[in-house]
């Protein structure tokens, strides 16, 4: 047990000091045996080997500890290893149902796979905490070690006591001639030449070099730390973002998540000719697309962003023709081109409302695939939009829903107030597709909503009221505004394995008992270019030895 022991030398140590803090005397013996010190950190104190801990020192003391790091570590890379084995949630384009997916594809085991939640991996509740407890881990071990390590070093003395020196991996003992101040003074320039800062007193020496290299692995965990951080920051809105969007030729489109509109003025594709395919295709019929660009124009909104209600005030910001591999860029937001769509698609209907039973029309009006108006007034009538369906489809519990955002399969749902209806209205449903209307059956449903359907009609009477998108571009768009700090985090990490592979610290004390000189040395790595060194130091100063004789006897056997 390490006790609160104060040393010979009269310094009073923390509990937890392995080394006299002012002398460098072993304060206790754990074996007996008088081995090679342990120098990791100078031997000093640290906050978790503290006596009679608190609450808080033994949370302090579960994460200061190594083997918890590598255990968080082991079971967040099974976790991660986990997520592997079928593919992601989030590398499907518009997955509408993945435990649909997940159970016909893979069957039961990757129903299992959904149910628990690895098909999420990465953004799993569990895989984020376990990365926030390795953070705290390296957080807490660093300042477990790098504190008390910094106030070692800061704070050496010149003198260390006799057992310090001699229990040192490197060790030489032997008489010398003339007074300890004179050859103290000799030793310095040698040192210097050999890049130690020397510091000394009359009958002591400490030389130290490289001493930065001690925090490459505090360095590094600073790096993890901030790459934790940036990675878990993805998650937060705004700071990344890779979504798939549709973009239909000639519309203004607003890009999710951001205040940024984008249009696609015109879309252009290019075939390779028939001389110009590969042979294999020669002959086949098939058409492989030579370019496909979207002449991009981006808006910014300024003013009314947020407000449904008005009609977004947006300034034009950057224009630039998207090709694959020249994406869009601005202010780190990127449109890549992905694909296309040469079918036409609805993009407004001019529906005319009719009474079915006197055949009167009342004024047609203008409905806007994606950007529809709250309340049309036609003659006595008014409709108001109670909701819209991009793509519809009934759910399991047969309600109204939509599979995606696209108009696909576009419906909406109004409430007619006017003549000869109840005061709260009717509800109507409409479906602008010929199409839709017969696989939906769209007067069996407004059938069921209240019967409107006998009164009133709304219909589109010539092709001239009907707008079509002649293309759409498919767009991904990504932003990352956490990929910087991901690699500064990288670099730091990289800065500290430098510092930690290419560096050593180097430390050599000497001190002169009547007219004997004792020489302790110290590295971090590469013991035999220490020993190579000091040897020849020794020569210098006209001491001829075998550097291999500097090797301290101690542990072996």
């Amino acid at each position: 047990m390490i006790i609160n022991t104060k040393c010979e030398c009269g310094h009073q140590n923390r509990v937890g000091t392995v080394l006299c803090e002012a002398c460098g005397k072993p304060l206790f013996e754990p074996d007996g045996q008088g081995n090679l010190l342990e120098m990791r950190y100078d031997g000093a104190a640290r906050r978790s080997q503290r006596a009679n801990p608190t609450w808080i020192d033994r949370i302090w003391n579960f994460f200061s500890s190594v083997k918890v790091a590598i255990y968080l570590i082991i079971l967040t890379l099974l976790g991660a290893m986990l997520g592997t084995i079928y593919p992601q949630e989030s590398t499907f384009i518009n997955l509408s149902n993945p435990g649909d997916y997940y159970k016909t594809t893979y069957g039961t085991l990757g129903h299992i796979y959904y149910i628990l939640g690895f098909s999420d991996t990465y953004n799993s509740w569990w895989f984020i905490l376990l990365l926030v407890l390795i953070g705290s881990s390296l957080v807490i071990c660093s300042l477990d070690r790098i504190l008390p390590l910094y106030k070692a070093l800061s704070k050496q003395k010149i003198q260390k006591h006799m057992e310090f020196l001699t229990r040192q991996k490197i060790v030489y003992q032997g008489d010398i001639e003339g007074s300890p101040q004179e050859w103290i003074t000799r030793a310095r320039p040698f040192l210097k030449k050999k890049g130690y800062r020397v510091h000394t007193e009359p009958d002591a020496l400490l030389a130290e070099k490289q001493r930065f290299s001690r925090w490459g692995p505090y360095i590094i965990h600073i790096g993890l730390i901030i790459f934790l951080l940036a990675v878990l920051f993805r998650g937060m809105p705004g700071l990344h973002m890779d979504e798939y969007v549709s973009f239909p030729e000639g519309e203004i489109k607003h890009i999710p998540n951001t205040t940024m509109y984008l249009k696609n003025e015109q879309f252009t594709v290019e075939y390779y000719s028939e001389k110009e395919l590969p042979t294999e295709f020669q002959g086949t019929g098939k058409m492989l697309p030579k370019l496909f660009q979207t002449k991009a124009v981006l808006y910014e909104c300024t003013a009314t962003c947020n407000d449904p209600s008005k009609k977004p005030v947006l300034k034009e910001v950057l224009r630039h023709d998207i090709e694959v591999n020249k994406p869009l860029s601005y202010k780190g937001l990127k449109a890549y081109q992905y694909d296309f769509d040469m079918t036409p698609k609805l993009r407004s209907v001019q529906p005319v409302l009719v009474n079915k039973v006197t055949g009167e029309h009342y004024g047609k009006f203008k409905l806007d695939m994606m950007n529809p108006q709250r309340s049309y007034t036609l003659g006595p009538y008014t409709l108001e939009l109670k909701n819209k369906y991009m793509d519809f489809m009934l759910n399991d519990d047969g309600e109204p829903s939509s599979k995606s955002p696209n108009p696909n399969a576009p419906a909406f749902l109004f409430v007619v107030k006017g003549p000869d209806l109840p005061k709260e209205g009717s509800q109507y449903i409409y479906f602008p597709k010929q199409i839709d209307k017969e696989e939906f059956q769209q007067d069996l449903i407004n059938e069921k909503l209240g019967g409107l359907e006998k009164k009133l009609e709304l219909d589109v009477l010539a092709m001239g009221d009907v707008d079509f998108a002649k293309s759409t571009t498919f767009l991904n768009i990504r932003t990352d505004r956490a990929m910087p700090f991901v690699w500064i985090g990288l670099g730091i990490v990289m800065l500290g394995l430098v510092l930690g592979f290419y560096w050593t610290h180097r430390r050599i004390w000497l001190r002169v008992d009547q007219g004997r000189v004792t020489l302790g040395g110290h590295t971090t790595k590469n013991w035999f270019g220490m020993r190579r060194e000091i040897s020849s130091f020794l020569k210098q100063m006209g001491i001829t030895i075998d550097e291999k004789s500097l090797d301290n006897g101690r542990n072996k056997g």
